[in-house]
Parts: structure tokens; C-alpha cells; sequence
């Protein structure tokens, strides 16, 4: 009943920031957890970061802790990924996801409502 849309994605060079957009429609959205995942090639989907229903916490995988925000905008039913010096290894599709659960939680299977994913290349 929620259908999530990923923007945002592209080709970058290494150091250089992308901003990711996920728009919501179809539920309420400003009752969700929601949360980045992503997957490079040939690997299993990873967790990237997560925020609370109203924002208040917030969580990122370790290894883009420090470059990557997630943020939200409940009256636009719209969550962002503002990712800040972007490493090779970043490249991967980009997904977002809801989870109606009232804590954060990092398990992708505990998310109820899946994007279709958008694809960031960083080239170095």
C-alpha cells in the first residue's frame, strides 16, 4: 500500500556529493521508520542509514558514517540521502525503504515497503 520512488542517482567522480530522493505515496508516510540500502555487484544488500519517524535518531552503517545524512521532510512525505565524498566503493543501486515498526532497525527484512533502487557509479 506504500510505493516508494528513488531519485538522484548518477555518474560522479571520487570526493564529489550526491543527493538522493525518496518520495512516498500511498500510506502515511510520516509514521514510517525509513532507511537507505544499497547493493554493489556481486554483493548481498547492505544497510546504509536510517532515521525515526519524526527524525529525532538516526543511524548509519560504519563506513559512511561521517559522509553520508539522512534526513527527512514529513509534510513533503519525502526522505533524502545527502552522501558527501563518495569513495569507489559507494558505487551501488541505491535503495529506500519503510518500515511501520515504531524502532529503527538496521535488518533489511523488518522493512515492509521497498524503492525500486537508483544507481550511483562513483569513478575514481
Amino acid at each position: 500500500q506504500v510505493q516508494l520512488i528513488e531519485s538522484g542517482g548518477g555518474l560522479v567522480q571520487a570526493g564529489d556529493s550526491l543527493r538522493l530522493s525518496c518520495a512516498a505515496s500511498g500510506g502515511t508516510f510520516s509514521r514510517y521508520v525509513m532507511g537507505w540500502f544499497r547493493q554493489a555487484p556481486g554483493k548481498e544488500r547492505e544497510f546504509v542509514a536510517a532515521i525515526s519517524w519524526n527524525g529525532d535518531r538516526t543511524y548509519y552503517a560504519e563506513s559512511v558514517k561521517g559522509r553520508f545524512t539522512i534526513s527527512r521532510d514529513n509534510a513533503k512525505n519525502m526522505v533524502y540521502l545527502q552522501m558527501n565524498s563518495l569513495k569507489d566503493e559507494d558505487t551501488a543501486v541505491f535503495y529506500c525503504a519503510a518500515d511501520g515498526a515504531q524502532y529503527i532497525t538496521t535488518r533489511d527484512r523488518s522493512y515492509d515497503y521497498w524503492g525500486q533502487g537508483t544507481q550511483v557509479t562513483v569513478s575514481s
